[in-house]
């Protein structure tokens, strides 16, 4: 060994004992490597991270979990909603959604439709006042909560589609019990992926946020929706 070089066999023999003797630390041998630790979404104390500025907001997941890769895994869902964007209509007791389309005149029932000149009508009219077309927005909820629903839409394998689990996981990372639960507006919470047996085990779920926009749940409506 030259007299300028060092010795790192011990350097190279601790990394091994960390993280296996191989670098490839790919999901599917991330346990045989014994990388398994350091894995994002292994724990729900290091979970892999998404966010949902809009609703209603669908996500896909599909991978796989188990057999020498990670028997669980774990997502955090932040959700911090632009009340500015929407891509649905939400209704308010007492009101309908109208929809509004610019695609030319026609007539349905005797009924022809409207042409909208935003040129006309800017100042008051017979104490009329002039018409204000928004984009589509979520109005301003008091105590507001939106829906959150997961599906376990399955492999179409029941040997395998019988041994993965899914589930909700509120912000305090307690198991929900069911497959719908409410958050605030400003929140998050967990989704956790969970292979049942020592099998390679595929999945295909996806979770709609937002699919309903409410306010004034009492504690106890809260209690029942979320479990």
């Amino acid at each position: 060994m030259n007299e300028g070089a060092k010795d790192v066999t011990q350097r190279i023999l601790d990394r091994h004992i960390i993280y296996g003797a191989s670098d490839y630390t790919a999901p599917a041998y991330l346990s045989s490597n014994k990388s398994l630790n350091y894995s994002e979404g292994g724990s729900i104390n290091s979970p892999q991270k998404d966010r949902v500025t809009i609703i209603p907001f669908r996500i896909n997941y599909q991978d796989s979990v188990g057999l020498f890769g990670k028997e669980n895994h774990f997502i955090r869902v932040d959700v911090n909603i632009n009340p500015g964007v929407a891509f649905a209509c939400f209704e308010e007791e007492g009101w309908s959604c109208a929809q509004m389309t610019e695609d030319g005149l026609i007539t349905v029932n005797t009924y022809s439709s409207a042409e909208i000149d935003r040129g006309k009508d800017l100042t008051i009219v017979n104490t009329y006042d002039p018409s204000v077309i928004k984009t589509p927005s979520i109005s301003s909820k008091p105590d507001a909560y939106i829906s959150v629903d997961l599906n376990n839409l399955k492999t179409g394998n029941k040997y395998i589609d019988a041994w993965f689990d899914v589930r909700l996981y509120n912000k305090a990372r307690q198991e929900h019990p069911y497959d719908k639960m409410y958050v605030r507006v400003n929140d998050f919470f967990y989704i956790g992926f969970h292979a049942r047996n020592t099998k390679r085990l595929p999945y295909n779920v996806n979770c709609v946020i937002g699919e309903e926009y409410v306010s004034g749940l009492n504690p106890e409506q809260v209690r029942f929706k979320n479990g």
